[in-house]
């Protein structure tokens, strides 16, 4: 007989596979945060047979903690239609209409429930979407020294853009209330709409030691990256999150979904950000600066025009597609739209001193033609874009238009965008700065790597009387001969007759080299007119006298 080599269980390896068949219980997921988990557990108990208004209420609660607001909606609907249900339901349906952005029906759900804290905080975030001053006075007043009332005051205060004074009723909590670390992020938020991103990584450290998996917090520390560094080192933090597989991340897949375009710079916007224009508010903005990157300056307008701004980004917003579209159509109305919210930002006391806020005045005196207060306003902020484009494009127009021709040069030639270098306005100031600073050949040679336009046409026209203006006859000379050759107006060869006597005349005072002469009479003879010869004649004249041989 053979004897079986398995060893006898012990009564520890008993205890062991007790703990591995132990059947995880509701309690279990939710202490884990962990509500996909329990919303499977509670699914199953209610497909065999064991769903009650106990399951669905706890169905509800992990949907809405999931952010799975329409589910959670769904299942209190089913619950409120119920003869003689518990009335605190509404107040709970009321919160998941208020999350999907449904604020009349929350409205009417909240009266429906009975009088109660949570029912007053609710009304209080209605009345700020309402806009309704009054009543949300109302309300603040019934808040009372409670922590979920003051985190509601908070909210509040962060939504009208008085960051300082929730971040102080935040400390104060922390103050009293240590293990409330989650407040850390809170904070972390405010400084980083401050613009205290340094600061911001600090606090948010704090909770991140203890909760490395939270999607907030990441999501934070990711836009803070953003911020500090690029969008590369953005996108390694969120790459981090989606590796961790947690499960908070259906929660915030949307969030993160929106983050990821903006830090590749705008890659994905038309599939990602139109649907999550009424989930994520800053989703609008983002597709209206995708669509002006893109010069589709139409779509941006038809995107933010009803918008009813509320912080300065979309004041500032507002006014950046009003100037755009004021240029491109002329429109005086446009242009004057955006002079006034510049105008309202940069004016305000919580953003006059802000790096956003003098930009807003300098974009202000930019359309009033006010170039000296823009230079006083752009002077201020240089040192913090020194290699941006765009703030070097306007800066030099601005030097330009000031006389300041040398250093507007020098900041012309600074600018790497190939599309800014290509565009007409860039191509006519570099051309009359050099010009000014006596370089005429850059000038003449710009034009020459143009193709045959219309915008060639105009620069070409630009050169010959800049450089009539500026005493330089030999390319205005050349400039008069090539508009008179391609529209034979007479203002075309008045220009060039007058060009081509100031260049004999620089010539005859050993200001040009008297090999000129020969160039010149070429250029002359171009044109049939009777004053030509008359013209000839008398330079050759004088190079006879002179012995030069013009042959």
């Amino acid at each position: 007989m053979l004897l079986s080599r398995a060893k006898p269980v012990t009564a520890q390896e008993k205890e062991t596979k007790k703990k591995e068949q132990h059947v995880p219980q509701l309690d279990d997921f939710l202490n884990k945060r962990d509500y996909t988990g329990a919303m499977t557990l509670l699914e199953f108990d209610r497909g065999a047979g064991k769903g009650n208004d106990e399951v669905s209420l706890w169905i509800a609660y992990c949907a809405f903690h999931l952010g799975d607001y329409k589910k959670a909606m769904e299942e209190y609907q089913k619950l409120t239609e119920k003869v003689g249900c518990n009335p605190d339901y509404w107040c709970y349906l009321a919160c998941c209409y208020f999350l999907l952005g449904m604020y009349k029906e929350s409205d009417a759900a909240a009266d429906k429930g009975p009088k109660s804290k949570l029912q007053n905080r609710l009304q209080f975030h209605l009345s700020q979407k309402f806009n309704d001053e009054k009543r949300l006075m109302h309300y603040h007043q019934q808040l009372q020294d409670i922590i979920q009332d003051q985190l509601s005051l908070a909210s509040i205060h962060y939504l009208r853009s008085h960051y300082q004074e929730a971040i102080d009723i935040y400390k104060r909590i922390l103050l009293e209330n240590r293990d409330y670390l989650a407040l850390n992020v809170y904070v972390a938020l405010c400084y980083y709409k401050l613009d205290y991103y340094d600061v911001s990584q600090e606090v948010l450290a704090v909770y991140l030691q203890n909760n490395p998996d939270s999607v907030i917090a990441l999501n934070l520390k990711a836009c803070n990256h953003f911020k500090l560094y690029n969008g590369k080192a953005a996108e390694a933090e969120l790459k981090n999150l989606q590796e961790m597989s947690s499960p908070s991340l259906v929660f915030a897949k949307d969030l993160i979904k929106h983050n990821l375009v903006v830090f590749r710079g705008g890659e994905g916007a038309l599939q990602v950000l139109p649907p999550l224009i009424d989930v994520i508010p800053e989703a609008r903005l983002n597709l209206v600066i995708y669509y002006l990157k893109q010069d589709d300056i139409v779509e941006a307008y038809k995107l933010i025009k009803d918008l009813e701004p509320t912080i300065p980004q979309e004041y500032i917003l507002k006014g950046v597609v009003n100037a755009a579209l004021g240029q491109e159509q002329q429109s005086r109305e446009h242009l004057r739209i955006a002079q006034q919210y510049f105008q309202l930002v940069g004016g305000s006391a919580s953003e006059c001193d802000t790096i956003p806020g003098r930009q807003c005045m300098a974009a202000c005196f930019f359309l009033l033609k006010q170039f000296e207060d823009v230079l006083i306003y752009l002077n201020s902020i240089k040192s913090y874009f020194y290699n941006d484009d765009v703030f070097n494009f306007n800066y030099a127009q601005a030097k330009a238009v000031a006389g300041n021709y040398k250093e507007a040069e020098e900041i012309f030639l600074m600018i790497q965008s190939e599309k800014i270098k290509s565009d007409y306005t860039y191509l006519s100031w570099l051309a009359r700065c050099y010009i000014m600073n006596r370089k005429s050949r850059l000038a003449w040679e710009s034009y020459l790597k143009m193709e045959t336009s219309s915008e060639s046409f105009q620069l070409l026209t630009l050169i010959a009387n800049e450089c009539y203006k500026m005493g330089q006859f030999y390319y205005a000379c050349k400039a008069f001969d090539v508009l008179e050759r391609m529209d034979p107006n007479p203002e075309h060869w008045e220009g060039k007759r007058g060009a081509c006597i100031g260049l004999f005349q620089l010539i005859i005072a050993g200001h040009e080299p008297r090999e000129t002469l020969r160039e010149l009479l070429a250029i002359l003879r171009n044109t049939a007119n009777p004053q030509v010869e008359y013209i000839i004649r008398t330079i050759k004249k004088w190079a006879k006298e002179k012995r030069i041989n013009l042959n």
